[in-house]
């Protein structure tokens, strides 16, 4: 490709598919120069109007202009990345400013700016109106990490330049910024890019919850995981992400949550009292490990299936936490008998929720001791408040404190524990966050505005109420709660992939969180994917894409339904593994647990 600096177009107009053919000329509609940029041409090698020839923008070949990059995969479903950041500030983008692998812009509505390095999306979003079509029209590119599933539905003033920076540090060098240390700060508005990936990440061991959840009434597993623990993530299509499954977690369903448990309806099942709740895994590729700057330890908390059924069974009555001797610290009562209570009559309930955690979190601390250690916990809903209530009960019980060389008396490492929580309610009152942020609790809420979960409960009295230190602890009113961390507010009505619904549950629903996630680039600016998650998982689990994209709703299912011919040729549904319940130290490290924390509550004294 060449680029003339001419006030002619040179090049061949762009085609139906949309692209001009390699070799065309651009021209710039006027002299590339300092002043006609609005900053002064750089000195040097690829210098805009010097004399250099490389890396203007991309890898360039032409002296005294602007290079245009030959990168990878600019085509279809590619990115282009470029050695400058083009920050584009109004202006059309007409068609001698758009070419295949690169971009030009009217010399009055850019800025060339050295450094950091940027992705550039070029992304084409239809309109709700649109019709089908199966060309481009002229000057439209289509470049961008989105689904091949997009059709080819095109307006002519829909064209969409997203400029995301992408941060050139390591995830190595600012983990620790990207867990929250200070708060997100400048991290979320504009998105940043590591951070962006992680919340996805992380949403996405939220959602292996789910797609491995037994949740058939008619099979005999309902209410466990379809998968053993060392097949897990492979059974996922997950096995790149470098963890392994270090146990599953499970609570008894005897409590007064009827919508959250799924049972079978059949007399011989798996268990009649437990309900598999989520798992524990730690990074173990040390590929991954290197990556992330530290060994990970994730805790996944299982959400649910029905949507607001399950909300309807909160009695909103707050109780004490009995984790700490303040009785002002309080949970909602639900939550916290999810938590804790246990079934001794049920080999997977024998220990509640709680101590399975706090147990396992103490083995692999042990385990692992002397490296650099984190603890990211994540839930969905329901899933969302056991997160944030066993965050703070690993820091409340001081679990996240690790002793150098076993000597209590030195110096003390301690451990981070973040929570990305998505779509999820409040958990206790404004004493519980508090206590939260005095521990170094530090949670993100993802949330979509439509989401009627988040705001539940405290109606009446919550964190943007005024007076809410008053009346909790003046007035003692029973029903105040707030929410705990810092909020990232995502709108799907921003997102032009999505329908407009009044379902409740798609409002609700994981999968489309983590899109949105995905399209934000900061408050008040356009949607547009940023990675190549594919949108056709929006409709996982419901039914929010628009009709065009051809994805039939709730499309995930076994196939089969599970059912498998044996060796006579019938069709049956086939024995499973039974799953492990506890591992056999879990009482040792548990007794651990509760030492440490009694020998953190004489020192607080």
């Amino acid at each position: 490709m060449k680029v003339a600096d001419g006030g002619e177009e040179e090049g061949a107009e762009v085609g139906d598919d949309g692209f001009v053919a390699d070799g065309d000329e651009v021209d710039l509609g006027g002299e590339v120069e300092g002043e006609d940029v609005g900053v002064e041409p750089p000195e040097g090698d690829g210098a805009v109007g010097g004399k250099g020839k490389e890396e203007a923008v991309g890898h360039g070949e032409e002296e005294g202009g602007v290079g245009v990059g030959e990168g990878p995969d600019y085509g279809r479903g590619g990115v282009w990345e470029a050695d400058v950041v083009v920050d584009v500030e109004g202006g059309e983008l007409g068609s001698d400013s758009l070419r295949r692998g690169g971009f030009l812009l009217p010399s009055q509505s850019c800025n060339l700016l050295k450094k950091p390095k940027t992705i550039l999306h070029f992304l084409n979003i239809p309109s709700s109106s649109s019709s089908s079509s199966s060309t481009y029209p002229k000057n439209s590119i289509r470049c961008s990490s989105t689904s091949s599933l997009i059709p080819e539905i095109l307006e002519e003033d829909e064209e969409t330049l997203v400029l995301s920076q992408e941060d050139e540090r390591p995830l190595s060098e600012i983990w620790r910024e990207i867990q929250g240390c200070k708060d997100w700060d400048g991290l979320l508005d504009p998105m940043n890019s590591h951070l962006r990936r992680e919340i996805i990440r992380y949403g996405e061991f939220s959602q292996a919850c789910y797609d491995s959840f037994d949740f058939d009434p008619h099979s005999k597993y309902c209410g466990t995981c379809k998968y053993q623990g060392a097949h897990f993530f492979e059974k996922l299509d997950m096995q790149d992400k470098g963890y392994q499954i270090s146990r599953y977690l499970y609570a008894t369903s005897n409590i007064n949550l009827p919508n959250f448990f799924q049972k079978s309806k059949l007399s011989s099942i798996w268990s009649m009292h437990a309900n598999w709740m989520g798992y524990v895994a730690v990074a173990t590729d040390e590929e991954e490990v290197k990556r992330l700057g530290r060994r990970d330890i994730v805790i996944a908390w299982r959400g649910t299936v029905t949507y607001l059924e399950w909300i309807y069974d909160l009695k909103d009555i707050l109780c004490s936490a009995n984790f700490t001797d303040d009785p002002s610290i309080k949970i909602e009562s639900g939550f916290y008998d999810l938590y804790t209570k246990k079934e001794d009559s049920c080999k997977y309930c024998t220990f509640s929720a709680r101590e399975q955690v706090l147990a396992e979190i103490k083995r692999l601390l042990d385990y692992y001791r002397g490296e650099e250690l984190s603890i990211t916990i994540t839930g969905h809903s329901l899933g969302a408040a056991l997160a944030v209530l066993s965050a703070y009960d690993i820091a409340e019980m001081g679990l996240n404190y690790m002793e150098e060389d076993g000597d209590h008396d030195n110096y003390r490492t301690k451990i981070p524990i973040t929570v990305y929580s998505f779509g999820g309610p409040r958990v206790g009152n404004l004493k519980f966050k508090e206590r939260c942020e005095e521990l170094g609790v530090k949670v993100l809420r993802v949330i979509n505005v439509h989401d009627k979960v988040p705001t539940v409960p405290g109606i009446i009295a919550n964190e943007k109420f005024q007076f809410q230190k008053y009346i909790e602890e003046t007035l003692s009113f029973p029903w105040s709660y707030a929410h705990v961390g810092v909020e990232l507010a995502l709108d799907h009505s921003q997102s032009p992939f999505l329908k407009p619904t009044s379902d409740l549950g798609c409002a609700h629903n994981l999968e489309a969180h983590l899109h949105l996630v995905d399209g934000y680039h900061g408050k008040g600016r356009r949607f547009c994917l940023a990675t190549k998650r594919d949108i056709a998982l929006v409709n996982k689990s419901c039914d929010f894409l628009r009709k065009e994209y051809g994805v039939p709703p709730q499309w995930r299912q076994d196939e089969n339904k599970g059912m498998v011919r044996n060796g006579d040729g019938r069709w049956v549904l086939p024995e499973r593994p039974r799953l492990d319940s506890h591992p056999e130290d879990t009482a040792h490290h548990l007794e651990q647990v509760l030492k440490i924390a009694s020998n953190s509550q004489v020192e607080s004294t």
